[in-house]
């Protein structure tokens, strides 16, 4: 492969996630990319999981609530906060053993960014498994105004290094071959 660069090139990992060793109780990592809720995430959400409570969908009812307007689905903020949660509690997870104490502590209105950070509880090792550990966070959700919305205790079970195989050249989840290889590099 032709390079026009008058530098050394290299394959170099990129981020891979936490292995179960990497975690230690009272750790907390604040999860990069907030994320702002649109109307649109609140209707099709909605839709998608047929949940049928009006203040979710029909503006005029929601005007004469106590909150003056829709709110968001409360399980997209617990898919959301989850979701950002996974590049540092659970990239490396073979499983989610469960979500557990979760509560909404204030309402989500389309518009509010909603940031999330984790804090680590409790890891052990698997009873059953030698590869993987288990890890129980407190995963917690504020909007951009710094009101906490949402907590919950998460539980995934998290691969052990040594079991783990990814390298420069092929990091998890990429077939082999694909993108530039060592033989590629000067």
């Amino acid at each position: 492969m032709a390079d026009d660069h008058d530098h050394d090139r290299r394959l170099v990992a990129g981020w891979e996630g936490r292995y179960f060793e990497d975690f230690e109780v009272g750790d907390v990592y604040k999860h990069p990319y907030g994320r702002t809720v649109t109307e649109t995430d609140n209707v099709w959400f909605t839709n998608l999981t047929m949940n049928l409570n009006p203040m979710h969908f029909n503006e005029a009812y929601a005007a004469d609530t106590e909150f003056g307007e829709r709110l968001v689905d409360g399980t997209f903020i617990i898919a959301l906060a989850v979701g950002m949660s996974v590049i540092d509690v659970s990239m490396n997870a073979t499983a989610n053993l469960g979500y557990d104490r979760i509560r909404h502590h204030a309402p989500v209105f389309h518009g509010d960014t909603i940031l999330a950070e984790s804090e680590v509880l409790e890891k052990r090792e698997s009873e059953s498994r030698d590869h993987v550990g288990i890890v129980t966070t407190e995963l917690r959700a504020y909007n951009e105004e710094g009101t906490k919305v949402l907590s919950l205790e998460r539980t995934p079970m998290v691969l052990k290094r040594e079991y783990a195989a990814p390298s420069p050249e092929r990091p998890t989840g990429w077939p082999e071959g694909v993108g530039t290889q060592p033989e590629d590099l000067d």
